[in-house]
């Protein structure tokens, strides 16, 4: 039968009314299902140990209460069941879960652990909380960018701290409703801009699929409860045809002397959100939002056979597309995952994706890197070597000391997140590199210096220049100078982190070298001024030159972008420098100061009324990436250079800015106001016709009456396809407009243009 649990369909929260003796039972109740989940690699002592452990975080957490109102040790408790029961984890793993919290919430201290336990549990504990502030929202910057890489410092050290804080991040990510909405929203964002990326590099899909749904139901709860909705209302029909689809599969399987399980699962709602979103379709359209799953009982020796067999066996049934089958049996992905993945033809003219694997690849895939450590006895396997590489891969990115940067954090997602593509050395090794690497990339994949000294490549024997994109299965030798040297055009073609990371540093090194000697200029013109370099006044020259740091400034001098002869502008008053007409700018830093006009106006930081009365108070801009208009979800975003800018909570560039500047987040709503109107935009799809431009100019202007500013149309093989410019005066009237438009008759997709800047 169908596995329908819906992910991330958490119940509401009830207010809280429970008894003291309830909350016992309870507690009692959870910490007895952890030890049923233990038992069978519970060891002598181990018992023992985890009944201290759950005991020791009782009691430092005993006066506190989560947000909900429940006793806090259930969060604790939550965590080690995640971390046995879904992730596989130990005990040792468990007891770190228990007490995970005690160092930075209560007065046990790491001498504390370290004596009651040992010094490996002391160390694990150590590095969650090192990492644990990373959801503070006071953070600036720099310290959110410098905690992330403290994370994936962890996660090279011992895998285990960022495994348990995953399932911190899940649980609390499964009790977000108790929170407040700016907290939700800068929660989830986090969980899909770092986690779930994380999760799905480690191998845990069930958790980065859970996280993604969660995420999706705080930042866009009207599109999670509509595709929800959607798979509840088919959920009969979608049984009845996977039966009917399995039925002769069964049959055939046992016949051949298979065991195994077979079942169709609906996919996650954020992965159906994303095609939907991707194609341009309406939940109705995605055909293949459910798999079938084939799980064999197989020896390791005959997994790769017995699975292939059952792929014969499904095509003897089934016609299958050949450009969807994925063949990571053969060569596992990255992170270890294996499978064989089809897509059939099924009863009715239905495409349905087929996924077959063994118990042991299921295990793998479902627990990801702690699988792959209990099959590291015998010899080295595929993902072994994969994870183990990644592993060593990410200590030397991090070893370098400029990683502390957004630019790193956005750089190395791309390695989390990014499909694979399979490359060969002259010799015939195989390097595993993201989609769209360059041969560049794959010079410093080798070795750093050979990276740095590359001056071109031979792809399949053809020579090419450094920026040539790869593809899966090309063999490449790559040509290296002694005299090359890292160029700063080379970030504009580099994918992987680790090549962007090794030329930045060099970039660095150097500009380092030449601003010295701008630095120098600048002390003997300070001298000739008479006044000392001091960080007020290089502060002083930062603001008015608009450099970000003082090493941009003193290699500014250096070549000559900044001329000194420009302090003629500036007075001196003892021995400090002042701009003789400057103006008192708001900085950014100071968003939520006393000066900041925005909380003067509305009298508190947290909330902000665009429109209506403090519209002559408030300077703002929409932002141009998604436009946003009266009636979507926003936020207030604080810019360096131009202000506030407004934008939409499902923004392209949203996850990023709630996650990595916090600080300079600030919760906006909209006031009514019928008297402004706002650009906005929609694209059409739809059959040819006669008189179909005419159709859509009456809605508009006949029964809408709406203000047009462009009408674009392009026609070819029947389909016409078109962008609608309009300025409307809230989301209720675009939406009327939407529905409008597809009454007509032969307009088969509406959809809103994320940006203005696509026509």
């Amino acid at each position: 039968m169908e596995n329908e649990s819906i992910q991330a369909a958490a119940p509401e929260l009830q207010k809280y009314n429970k008894t003291e003796e309830e909350e016992k039972k309870i507690i009692l109740r959870e910490y007895r299902a952890l030890l049923r989940s233990l038992k069978e690699s519970l060891k002598k002592g181990d018992r023992a140990m985890l009944r201290h452990a759950f005991e020791m975080s009782a009691e430092a957490h005993k006066d506190m209460r989560r947000k909900s109102g429940e006793p806090y040790i259930l969060h604790p408790l939550a965590v080690a069941r995640i971390v046995v029961e879904d992730i596989g984890l130990g005990v040792t793993s468990a007891i770190c879960a228990l007490l995970h919290d005690t160092v930075e919430d209560t007065e046990i201290t790491l001498e504390d652990i370290s004596r009651e336990f040992n010094t490996q549990i002391a160390k694990i504990i150590d590095g969650l909380t090192k990492i644990s502030n990373v959801v503070d929202l006071k953070a600036n910057t720099t310290v959110q960018a410098e905690n992330f890489r403290k994370i994936l410092l962890t996660l090279a050290d011992d895998p285990r701290v960022i495994l348990i804080k995953l399932a911190d991040r899940l649980h609390n990510m499964r009790t977000l409703e108790g929170m407040n909405r700016e907290k939700q929203l800068k929660i989830s964002s986090e969980t899909t801009y770092i986690y779930s990326p994380l999760a799905h590099r480690l191998g845990l899909y069930e958790i980065k699929s859970e996280l993604e749904d969660l995420a999706l139901k705080y930042t866009q709860p009207d599109i999670y409860r509509e595709i929800a909705q959607g798979l509840k209302e088919t959920k009969r029909e979608r049984s009845r045809y996977i039966n009917e689809f399995i039925r002769p599969l069964k049959e055939e399987l046992a016949a051949n002397g298979f065991e195994f399980e077979i079942y169709g699962r609906p996919k996650a709602i954020n992965s159906i959100w994303n095609k939907m979103r991707k194609k341009h379709v309406t939940f109705e359209e995605v055909y293949d939002i459910f798999a079938i799953r084939i799980i064999l009982k197989s020896s390791p020796e005959r997994e790769k056979e017995d699975c292939w067999k059952v792929y014969s066996i499904i095509t003897n049934f089934y016609h299958p597309s050949p450009e969807r089958l994925r063949d990571w049996i053969s060569v596992p992905k990255g992170n270890g995952y294996e499978a064989l993945h089809t897509t059939v033809m099924g009863p009715g003219g239905r495409w349905v994706e087929v996924q077959i694997r063994t118990e042991r690849m299921n295990e793998i895939a479902e627990k990801g890197l702690a699988a792959h450590w209990k099959y590291k006895e015998g010899a080295p396997t595929a993902q072994e070597s994969k994870l183990d590489s990644f592993l060593k891969h990410l200590r030397e990115i991090l070893n370098n000391p400029d990683t502390d940067t957004i630019d790193f954090i956005q750089d190395f997602k791309l390695d989390l997140f990014t499909e694979e593509i399979y490359i060969y050395t002259p010799k015939g090794d195989m390097r595993v590199l993201p989609k769209g690497a360059t041969a560049l990339d794959f010079a410093f994949d080798i070795h750093t210096e050979l990276g740095r000294r590359c001056i071109g490549a031979k792809v399949n024997h053809k020579l090419v220049p450094l920026s040539h994109p790869l593809v899966s299965g090309d063999q490449v030798e790559v040509i290296s100078s002694s005299k090359q040297n890292p160029s700063d055009d080379w970030l504009q073609f580099l994918i992987t982190a680790k090549a962007k990371s090794s030329v930045k540093s060099y970039l660095k090194e150097d500009k380092r070298r030449i601003a010295e000697d701008g630095k120098e200029a600048l002390r003997r013109k300070f001298e000739h001024l008479k006044v000392p370099v001091s960080p007020h006044n290089i502060n002083e020259l930062l603001q008015y030159f608009k450099k970000p740091s003082s090493l941009d400034l003193f290699y500014g001098i250096a070549v000559g972008s900044i001329d000194l002869k420009e302090l003629k502008n500036f007075v001196v008053h003892g021995d400090k420098l002042q701009h003789a007409y400057k103006e008192i700018k708001q900085d950014t830093r100071n968003a939520h100061s006393e000066d900041d006009p925005v909380k003067q106006k509305t009298g508190k930081p947290a909330e902000l009324i665009i429109f209506g009365e403090s519209s002559d108070k408030i300077l703002y801009k929409l932002a141009q990436c998604c436009q946003p208009i009266p009636g979507d979800n926003v936020f207030g975003f604080v810019t360096t250079g131009e202000g506030l800018k407004i934008h939409r909570n499902d923004c392209p560039n949203a996850a990023q800015l709630l996650a990595n500047f916090g600080h300079r987040i600030v919760r906006t709503k909209w006031a009514k106001n019928k008297e402004i109107s706002f650009l906005t935009g929609v694209r059409i799809v739809g059959l040819d016709d006669v008189g179909v431009i005419q159709k859509i100019t009456n809605v508009i202007s006949g029964e809408l009456r709406l203000n047009m500013r462009s009408i674009s149309i392009d026609t070819k093989d029947g389909i016409f396809e078109g962008t609608i410019m309009i300025y409307v005066h809230d989301r209720e009237e675009l939406n009327n407009f939407c529905n409008k438009l597809g009454a007509l008759e032969g307009i088969t997709t509406i959809e809103r243009l994320e940006s203005t800047e696509e026509v």
